[in-house]
């Protein structure tokens, strides 16, 4: 990986991961995908992740044939931004299926110019710890991976501290994003990654439920006699796709606590109360999170973003009493949006 880029990773930035834009007949809108590029770019993002959950994995099957158009047209904006920027994008694209569909998909991810693909392991739900390393090794020798631990409740598999400490020996690895909504197998992977002494893996929150907390939260091990303290140092978020700005200001506020050290303020405790309330409407937390990629897409729909809700799967929709879920957060913390920068600049992103 490049250096520039691992060296961004490291210092942690807000990765949004990237919805899909698409029209009433379920088509891809490219208006409106590329606008929402240009709004995270605008916003401060620091890279995107794209092809991944939130981006929705039914675009790589053959009658929808999406998962290259959305990566190369991702591709296009943040290149047209790169020639303006002091810091480069990091461009990060979703990984899936068995391996020889994983091994594709790196090499299209690669040939595009991404830095690093987001391996989900979820389509191997039935093989062996070893297979599952094998696999990874596969993709590795390909593109730099980004280690996934998604939430069973939407597709993930359980991953054993076992796993992530065979996984931080694999030279290619370079972060691991966190995302199993659990505090218990969050530890694993911190615990993993330091007992294997990899400092140069980036870790990062995809716990949409404790976002602020996975950032202000130093976590310390034993090792070797010695103690060791790791930080969680970005985010790559499906969260992070709606009141991106915020987000990043958001991200900018813990790594200044962090800098500065000492205690917590009670006001960065209520953020996190408040943020990851406006998560459990956002992803449909009370229905499983059955509405959770239908809930992004109402408040991108509400800022002028997207012209509707429309997923690729024409179930996909918002769970019962959602939608009345999302208007009370929309009342109940309007300091979270970002609704007032979005309408400064969108005509501009969607010209």
């Amino acid at each position: 990986m490049n250096p520039t880029i691992r060296s961004i990773l490291h210092q942690g930035v807000a990765i949004p991961a990237h919805p899909l834009a698409l029209t009433a007949q379920r088509k891809l809108d490219e208006h409106h995908q590329r606008a929402l590029a240009r709004y995270y770019i605008a916003a401060g993002a620091g890279g995107l992740a794209v092809g991944v959950h939130t981006t929705q994995f039914q675009i790589r099957d053959a009658a929808v044939g999406l998962f290259k158009p959305v990566l190369q047209l991702a591709k296009e904006e943040m290149d047209r931004s790169d020639v303006a920027r002091a810091r480069p994008l990091v461009r990060i694209g979703g990984v899936c299926g068995n391996t020889s569909q994983a091994v594709a998909e790196a090499a299209l991810l690669s040939d595009l110019g991404y830095h690093a693909g987001l391996l989900s392991v979820a389509a191997m739900r039935d093989v062996s710890e070893d297979q599952l390393i094998d696999h990874c090794r596969a993709v590795g020798e390909v593109i730099p991976i980004v280690g996934f631990y998604l939430q069973p409740a939407v597709g993930g598999r359980v991953l054993p501290y076992s796993f992530w400490r065979r996984l931080a020996d694999l030279p290619t690895l370079v972060a691991i994003k966190m995302a199993p909504f659990n505090r218990y197998q969050t530890l694993d992977v911190i615990r993993a990654v330091v007992d294997a002494q990899r400092d140069d893996v980036a870790l990062y929150t995809g716990n949409d439920d404790n976002i602020v907390m996975d950032l202000l939260t130093p976590f310390r091990f034993r090792v070797n006699e010695k103690i060791v303290e790791r930080r969680i140092v970005g985010g790559l978020l499906g969260h992070w796709s709606v009141w991106t700005k915020r987000a990043v200001e958001l991200l900018e506020a813990c790594h200044k606590l962090v800098r500065d050290g000492g205690s917590v303020p009670v006001e960065m405790l209520r953020l996190a109360i408040e943020v990851t309330d406006s998560n459990a409407a956002f992803f449909d937390a009370a229905n499983g999170f059955a509405g959770c990629i239908a809930g992004l897409h109402e408040v991108l729909r509400r800022q002028g973003l997207l012209e509707g809700i429309w997923c690729l799967n024409e179930h996909e929709t918002f769970g019962p009493g959602q939608h009345e879920e999302i208007e009370r957060v929309y009342n109940a913390y309007p300091h979270l949006n970002d609704d007032a920068f979005v309408a400064e600049h969108r005509d501009k992103w969607l010209a």
